[in-house]
C-alpha cells in the first residue's frame, strides 16, 4: 500500500512539474506617468491595463501550445521625454511581449523609436499627436483619435454651434499642447475666427495671472487651452478672479477629466468649459457602463479618461498573439494591422499607418460639477 501510494506521488509530481513547465510567463509592459502632477492620469492607465491582464488570466489562455500567465510590468516615466525612453529602453532589456503606452505624446514619440529598434509592438491609448505615426513604424499603434479630430472638433463647435467670433490660443510647449492648439488655430482661421493673443506656459506652471492678464485685455470671445488638467485647474480659477466669468474655454482630453472639476474648485469658470475627447462617451461605448462598475469596484474614485482604452489596447496585443499562435512580438506583431477586435471603446481596426480606423470624438461640459457629454 506504501509503494503504491508513494508511486502515485511520484506520478503526481512528474505530472505537476511537466504542467508548471508547460505554462509560460508573457510579459505586458506598461508606462505612464505615476510620479508628479499628472499621476492620476498614469494610475487610471496602469488600473486599465491591470485589469485586463486579470481578466486574461481567467480565461485559461493557450498559445503555441502552453498555457499563458500575463504578467504587467509597470514603469513610470512621470511625463518626461527622457524618462520616457529609458523606461522604454528597460522594457526592452526585460524582453516584454508587447507594450501599452504611453500616456504623453511627449514620452510616446520618442519611446516609439526604441521600441521599433528593439521588434516590440506598443499600443497607446492615450497619446494624440499626430506626428507619432509619420515615421511609419510597424510596431506603432494607436486606438483612439488624434489631435487633427480633436482640435478641428472643438474649432467646428466654437464657430457653428456658438458663433464665437474671437479667440486667444494657450499652450503648454509640450507635444501635446502645441500639437492640439496648432490644429484648433489652422481649423480656426480657415473658418474666419479671429485669433486675438497668443500665448504658453509650461506642464509644471501653476501661476497664469501675467498671460491672462494679457489676453483679458484683448477681450476674446473664448481661450483655447492646449495641456493638461494640473494647469487647467488653477488658469479656471484665476481667470475667475480677473472676472473672466464669461469667456468660454475649450480643449483637448487632457483637460476632459474628473480632476479637473476638482482641480477648479468650485470656480464658476468651469461651468464655461467645452472639451473633446477621442473615442464615444462611456454610455455610447459597446461595453462601456458595465466596465465602468467593474472598473469602479476593483479602483473607486481613480477613473479619469484613458483606462478603457489602455484595456483595449491590452486586449488588442493578446488578441493578435493568439491569431499568430505565438507570443513572440517578430511571429505576432504582423498581425496587429489586421485587427478586427470587438472591444470595450469600439471595434478597433487600423489603417496601413497604424492609426484608428473611423475614431470617434466626443464633447463634454461640465454640469454641476460634473462631466457630460454633449454628443
Amino acid at each position: 500500500m506504501k509503494l503504491k501510494l508513494t508511486v502515485a506521488a511520484a506520478v503526481a509530481a512528474v505530472a505537476g512539474m511537466a504542467a508548471a513547465q508547460d505554462v509560460q510567463v508573457v510579459k505586458i509592459g506598461h508606462v505612464a506617468p505615476m510620479s508628479g502632477g499628472q499621476a492620476h492620469y498614469g494610475k487610471d492607465n496602469e488600473n486599465g491595463a491591470r485589469m485586463a491582464v486579470e481578466d486574461l488570466n481567467t480565461q485559461n489562455i493557450v498559445i503555441g501550445g502552453k498555457k499563458i500567465k500575463f504578467e504587467l510590468v509597470a514603469e513610470d516615466d512621470a511625463a518626461d521625454p527622457k524618462q520616457g525612453t529609458a523606461a522604454a529602453q528597460k522594457l526592452c532589456d526585460a524582453k516584454v511581449n508587447g507594450v501599452v503606452g504611453h500616456l504623453n505624446s511627449g514620452t510616446t514619440i520618442p519611446a516609439s523609436k526604441v521600441y521599433n529598434d528593439c521588434g516590440i509592438p506598443h499600443i497607446t491609448g492615450a497619446a494624440t499627436n499626430p506626428n507619432l505615426t509619420k515615421p511609419g513604424y510597424k510596431t506603432t499603434y494607436r486606438i483612439i483619435a488624434n489631435d487633427n479630430s480633436l482640435g478641428a472638433g472643438l474649432a467646428f463647435y466654437a464657430i457653428d454651434a456658438l458663433k464665437l467670433k474671437k479667440v486667444a490660443i494657450i499652450d503648454d510647449r509640450t507635444a501635446y499642447g502645441q500639437g492640439v492648439a496648432e490644429v484648433f488655430k489652422k481649423t480656426a482661421l480657415a473658418k474666419g475666427m479671429a485669433v486675438v493673443d497668443e500665448q504658453f506656459t509650461t506642464d509644471k506652471a501653476t501661476d497664469f495671472m501675467a498671460i491672462l492678464t494679457s489676453i483679458k485685455s484683448k477681450a476674446p470671445d473664448a481661450i483655447f487651452f492646449g495641456g493638461m488638467d494640473p494647469q487647467a485647474g488653477p488658469m479656471l480659477r484665476q481667470m475667475e478672479q480677473l472676472g473672466m466669468t464669461n469667456v468660454k474655454y475649450f480643449g483637448g482630453d487632457g483637460l476632459c477629466t474628473n480632476e479637473v472639476a476638482k482641480l477648479a474648485a468650485g470656480a464658476k469658470t468651469l461651468d464655461n468649459v467645452v472639451c473633446a475627447e477621442g473615442g464615444a462617451s462611456l454610455a455610447k461605448m459597446p461595453g462601456g457602463e458595465a466596465w465602468k462598475k467593474r472598473y469602479d469596484a476593483k479602483f473607486p474614485g481613480q477613473f479619469q479618461i484613458y483606462s478603457p482604452y489602455t484595456y483595449d489596447a491590452t486586449m488588442v496585443l493578446v488578441d493578435a498573439m493568439k491569431r499568430a499562435n505565438s507570443t513572440d512580438p517578430k511571429v505576432y506583431t504582423p498581425e496587429i494591422i489586421k485587427t478586427n477586435y470587438k472591444g470595450v471603446t469600439t471595434t478597433i481596426g487600423f489603417e496601413a499607418n497604424g492609426e484608428l480606423k473611423n475614431p470617434a470624438i466626443t464633447l463634454s461640459v461640465y454640469k454641476d460639477g460634473k462631466k457630460t457629454a454633449l454628443n
